[in-house]
């Protein structure tokens, strides 16, 4: 980990760095094709993580338009130049779009300053359409990624009633969203709302309750999310020595 990024983060920073990056890894399956956005260092090193543990027949697309890189290093954006190194061959965005809407992208991850309690997410702006409050980058393609992939994982690395209302100020995207993973929990959507998978070791119900703009329902038998393991955490060190995964919290 270099030394900038590891005297800026404190030890639970790392920890929950460590833990969201595992448990997006979890959700890759050997063999897919997958894609991360841009500003994502979280699922880039989940990605790499699991190219080298479970998943070593996966395909990894990136923003810069690599097809399955080898790069020597993760650099500290996901839009950089290293992203092309070893790739197999090399594609335009848009066609990543046209991939995802033929149903050939297998799983996407995604990020959004608000994820509401229907899975849609936000990252247009915040209040009045007329006089927002805070303007925010746009969705870069997730209105259209998001209905189309076969899957897509969402995150988010703040978890407060904020960043997870009832309903987003806008409706940016909307689509197949699996689950989403945050510092205290995983959701996952069924029947059209985001329901508690699993909390989070350390994390107690009344702490989620508190923490969410939306009802959680009945939370006495949710279960824990399996904590990380040795190998695990090995793992991500050896595909992020450089800790790119801490950039989203500091």
């Amino acid at each position: 980990m270099s030394v900038a990024l590891r005297e800026g983060a404190s030890e639970e920073v790392r920890a929950t760095a460590d833990r969201m990056a595992i448990f997006l890894s979890r959700f890759i399956r050997d063999g897919e094709l997958v894609f991360h956005g841009v500003a994502s260092p979280l699922p880039m090193a989940a990605i790499v993580m699991a190219r080298n543990t479970h998943a070593p027949s996966l395909t990894y697309l990136n923003i810069p338009g690599g097809v399955d890189p080898k790069p020597s290093y993760l650099p500290g954006s996901t839009v950089a130049r290293q992203l092309m190194e070893g790739a197999l061959s090399y594609f335009t965005l848009t066609e990543i779009f046209d991939l995802s809407a033929r149903g050939k992208l297998d799983l996407a991850f995604l990020g959004g300053a608000q994820i509401d309690a229907r899975g849609d997410m936000n990252l247009s702006f915040i209040g009045e359409p007329a006089t927002p409050k805070v303007r925010l980058p746009g969705g870069a393609g997730s209105a259209h990624i998001l209905p189309t992939a076969g899957r897509t994982v969402l995150w988010r690395t703040a978890h407060d009633a904020r960043s997870f209302p009832e309903r987003c100020d806008f409706v940016t995207a909307s689509g197949n969203v699996e689950a989403v993973v945050t510092p205290l929990c995983i959701f996952e959507k069924a029947d059209g709302r985001l329901r508690v998978k699993s909390i989070h070791q350390g994390v107690t119900p009344a702490a989620l309750r508190a923490a969410t703009g939306f009802d959680l329902g009945d939370l006495k038998r949710a279960p824990t999310t399996p904590e990380s393991t040795d190998a695990e955490r090995a793992a991500l060190e050896a595909a992020d020595p450089e800790g790119v995964r801490l950039r989203e919290f500091i």
